[in-house]
């Protein structure tokens, strides 16, 4: 593979990346409640998810994942039901508006390794993901000259460049916290992460 190649692959992921997702917005829901500690292990769980799912692809495992139909669709409703789920909690907090109590709350609730378990699920049940990774990567894979080991480097910049991403969020995030706690803009970027994720849901659910 040439740095070339490498190089515009590498050029679209990033775009890509920092287009409006699932992903952006469970790490956004997770950051307004926990900080950016609490973003932070939700970008942990996201990035697990996606090296695991571009492992997958480069073996050739997403392949058989996508062709079976029964666990595709399974593993699309579940993705599309979490992601619901996690809006609903999202446009909860924005109804109520209570966020002193409800962040008490919810500082007692979420561990680690429930913001870990939010990231990494809303990413591993989206088949999205995978198919991305199976889309994507044969277009700069040259059967007899590139091996798995390129694959494997196409699939891991991929979820790197996620990471990236996400942390410039996450730095975002913090920087305007002081302006983000007041509860009118608060209650409005709850109300739009929640219709965000629940939107994504339906949309993932309802897809052919």
């Amino acid at each position: 593979m040439t740095w070339s190649t490498y190089a515009g692959f590498a050029g679209m992921m990033a775009f890509l990346a920092m287009m409006p997702g699932p992903d952006t917005m469970v790490v956004l829901k997770n950051a307004l409640t926990g900080g950016a500690r609490g973003g932070g292990w939700a970008c942990a769980g996201i990035t697990v998810a996606n090296f695991l799912q571009g492992t997958a692809a480069a073996f050739g495992l997403g392949a058989v994942i996508t062709r079976y139909r029964p666990v595709f669709e399974t593993v699309k409703w579940l993705g599309a039901a979490y992601l619901v789920f996690l809006g609903i909690q999202a446009l909860r907090g924005a109804w109520r508006g209570n966020y002193e109590a409800l962040d008490d709350v919810r500082r007692a609730r979420a561990s680690r390794g429930r913001r870990f378990r939010e990231g990494f699920l809303s990413n591993i049940t989206n088949p999205k993901v995978i198919v991305l990774y199976l889309s994507v990567l044969p277009q700069f894979l040259t059967p007899g000259v590139t091996d798995q080991a390129d694959a494997l480097l196409l699939a891991y910049t991929v979820a790197a460049l996620g990471v990236v991403w996400q942390v410039l969020l996450l730095f975002f995030v913090h920087r305007v916290r002081g302006w983000l706690q007041q509860r009118k803009v608060r209650r409005a970027m709850d109300g739009a992460t929640g219709a965000a994720l629940v939107g994504f849901g339906a949309a993932l659910a309802f897809e052919a």
